[in-house]
């Protein structure tokens, strides 16, 4: 039996990314890391709700973006200049492939390997499925 490609009909999209010959120093920098997740979540078009990160001893950084929409998460190895990042999305306006290109361009990825899932395909989905939470979610203020 062929393969048959990933029905558009899903509740959201996920980018399983594997991040390459990065730059050591930018993968251990909390503050960098955290501030290149938060590029990306905007860059796609997400709502932030919520972030938490971690900068752990002797090295390496793991922190979520978590959006309306989904979340971003990452996690470092400067000691092999590897990250490993996923972007889930939900909505049509929303593009994890953004944010991807932000964070390829501020992690210095030398090469790269990327997954895309569709997520949430439901029997009798069709057309647009409603994802977002109330405006409060949307207008709330990131710690």
């Amino acid at each position: 039996m062929g393969s048959q490609p990933l029905a558009t009909n899903a509740l959201g999209r996920q980018l399983v990314v594997e991040f390459y010959d990065c730059r050591r120093e930018k993968l251990d920098d909390l503050e960098g890391i955290e501030a290149a997740m938060l590029d990306a979540a905007l860059a796609s078009g997400a709502t932030v709700v919520e972030k938490v990160f971690h900068r752990f001893s002797p090295w390496g950084v793991s922190g979520v973006v978590v959006i309306a929409e989904s979340h971003l998460a990452i996690h470092t190895w400067p000691e092999y200049g590897y990250a490993a990042v996923d972007l889930f999305t939900c909505g049509e306006e929303v593009d994890p492939m953004k944010g991807f290109e932000v964070l390829r361009a501020e992690l210095g990825a030398g090469s790269m390997s990327v997954v895309e899932l569709k997520r949430g395909i439901l029997p009798g989905l069709t057309g647009h499925a409603p994802h977002k939470p109330p405006a409060m979610a949307r207008e709330s203020e990131v710690v």
